[in-house]
């Protein structure tokens, strides 16, 4: 997924596998859970604004967005997705228009380049794919951006990990991508206490990192003046 030189029809049925992997591995439902609280303390007449870095097809947001409209049916959310592809935004703009998503899209290089303010700042399944240092950075340019909470979920580095994606990416889905990302994202993965030394590096007071299934882990940060 990380190669520029990957063809448009074997970028989409990659996009399309890890889809359904996160569907099937419910990876919107570990964000969900811990960002429902934060939308139940808001006032509900409050605009809000969540964007989901590193967004690629956007199955993620667009989720999202719709347990939000079942939960919060007068809330008025703009869910943003920002990704360094051009090819991957396109699909997360179908992908939205078809589930009548209001989103809105950002190309920027996440590593470098600033990134569009939000209320609440979400990353899922993208810290394995960077150096150390690098995610140390995204940190803290995510934590820049928001104005009230970040939420990064990841996979967890264990052998029980590695086998499930493993079997899962061969089960689900035809793309060879697929076939060696899963598993390579596992060994690329950080464990929970490496994670946090990383979190204390960047100068993130107060982050929590805890587990989450399956053999996963998030990361919640609240801006000091919102937390309770």
């Amino acid at each position: 997924m990380d190669d520029p030189n990957l063809g448009s029809a074997e970028h989409d049925r990659a996009l399309h596998g890890l889809a359904r992997l996160n569907r099937l591995a419910s990876a919107d439902l570990i964000l969900w859970r811990r960002l429902q609280p934060h939308l139940e303390a808001l006032s509900g007449d409050r605009p809000v604004r969540i964007l989901d870095v590193a967004t690629g097809s956007g199955d993620l947001p667009v989720r999202l967005a719709m347990r939000a409209r079942r939960t919060f049916p007068d809330r008025e959310i703009t869910w943003m997705g920002c990704d360094i592809s051009d090819h991957a935004l396109d699909s997360a703009r179908r992908r939205a228009d078809a589930s009548d998503v209001r989103f809105e899209t950002h190309r920027v290089d996440i590593t470098a380049d600033p990134l569009p303010s939000a209320d609440f700042v979400i990353c899922s399944l993208f810290l394995h794919h960077l150096e150390t240092p690098t995610v140390g950075h995204l940190l803290r340019n995510m934590a820049e951006a928001t104005t009230r909470t970040l939420l990064v979920s990841d996979l967890q580095r264990t052998r029980l990990g590695l086998v499930l994606a493993w079997a899962s990416a061969r089960i689900f889905s035809r793309s060879p991508v697929v076939h060696f990302d899963a598993p390579a994202s596992v060994r690329a993965a950080f464990t929970i206490d490496e994670l946090e030394a990383v979190v204390r590096t960047a100068g993130l007071d107060q982050a929590r990192v805890t587990p989450a299934l399956p053999e996963r882990m998030l990361l919640e940060w609240t801006m000091p003046e919102c937390r309770s």
